[in-house]
């Protein structure tokens, strides 16, 4: 039986709410489409099916579960925030920090307070990468775009110049986590520096 602490018409919102997504365009280039921009719910759908492929190599326990429902909710504020690009100057990404807070609170609000209170609170352990789970859906999240943009000749990293150092700093999460995707991550970045799609400072 459902608890009458659940109401569909807050839940339905929250759904209806969640097309918007779709319109929320990010710099990654989708190759097989023309490098037309990625949008942030096409991003959330696969990288929950990545980590549903790569969990195996994580040598921490993770809780799968939790680690795909981060995943799927992580990217939900940007209907409100807007995506920033991930190697954007450090000023605006604080900034967005805070944009992304706010949109938490009203878009996860819209849903029962139960919900409202979980679906926060993985929000934040994903952010703050505070637990394995937290760590791991952060790598994934991050090790995406890398194969993304090795698959489409450096991809955004060539389009805005990107230095090596930033995208090995971002996948640095792998390195106690999952070694073996850690040391793939440094055999790419290394081959896209040599092909001159990362600046080599």
């Amino acid at each position: 039986m459902i608890s009458p602490s659940y109401d569909l018409q807050q839940q339905l919102s929250f759904i209806t709410e969640l097309d918007k997504l779709k319109a929320v365009k990010r710099k990654a280039l989708i190759k097989c489409d023309d490098n037309r921009y990625e949008n942030s719910a096409e991003h959330s759908w696969h990288i929950a099916m990545a980590a549903q492929v790569l969990h195996p190599y994580a040598e921490e326990p993770v809780n799968l579960a939790r680690v795909t429902q981060m995943l799927l909710i992580h990217d939900i504020v940007e209907i409100d925030a807007g995506d920033t690009f991930a190697f954007a100057e450090e000023a605006g990404l604080a900034a967005q920090e805070a944009k992304e807070e706010a949109a938490a609170n009203r878009i996860f609000g819209l849903l029962p307070k139960q919900q409202f209170g979980y679906l926060k609170s993985l929000f934040r352990e994903f952010e703050e990468c505070s637990s394995a789970d937290g760590r791991f859906a952060k790598a994934i999240d991050r090790i995406l775009p890398l194969i993304q943009n090795m698959q489409n000749d450096g991809g955004s990293w060539a389009q805005h110049k990107v230095k090596r150092s930033a995208v090995l700093a971002r996948n640095q999460y792998l390195e106690g986590l999952a070694p073996a995707l850690w040391e793939f991550v440094q055999s790419q970045i290394d081959q896209a520096t040599e092909n001159g799609w990362l600046l080599n400072e």
